[in-house]
């Protein structure tokens, strides 16, 4: 078993995946590859958009950065 394969069968164990038929799991694949690709794709723009919108701002012109209640700077 090659290191390819053990980390094939370690995902299916992990998940469950070798419980089901093969349509399933190609099912549950596919849909773990768009759930990966819709965050992959829009999490940097959601990034920018948060910092232009919500940091550059207060960046500019100095004002304290405050998250949470904690008072963190």
């Amino acid at each position: 078993m090659n290191w390819i394969s053990k980390k094939i069968h370690l995902y299916n164990v992990t998940m469950g995946l070798y419980m089901l038929d093969w349509w399933e799991r190609y099912l549950f694949n596919i849909l773990v590859v768009v759930l990966l690709w819709f965050v992959c794709f829009n999490g940097p723009r959601s990034a920018v958009n948060f910092y232009s919108s919500h940091l550059k701002p207060k960046l500019v012109t100095g004002e304290k950065l405050m998250f949470g209640g904690s008072g963190w700077l």
